[in-house]
């Protein structure tokens, strides 16, 4: 079943019932992604590493020539 088959089935089973639809799939998507982004600057710092600019200071020095 898919996502979009099980979402319907949830809406007209909330319709019988009297309840409230469930929220639409990939509604709550950005919002978890911002969660899991400050959650791991949370880690960062109680960790004492920077918080931001880590992916950044990295490709800096991978792509930084090297002086032979």
């Amino acid at each position: 079943m898919s996502i979009t088959q099980q979402y319907l089935l949830d809406t007209y089973r909330a319709r019988l019932h009297g309840e409230p639809g469930p929220p639409a799939p990939g509604r709550h998507d950005l919002d978890a992604l911002r969660e899991l982004r400050e959650h791991r600057r949370f880690d960062a710092v109680v960790a004492g590493r920077p918080a931001r600019g880590r992916l950044r200071s990295v490709l800096r020095r991978w792509l930084r020539p090297r002086a032979l």
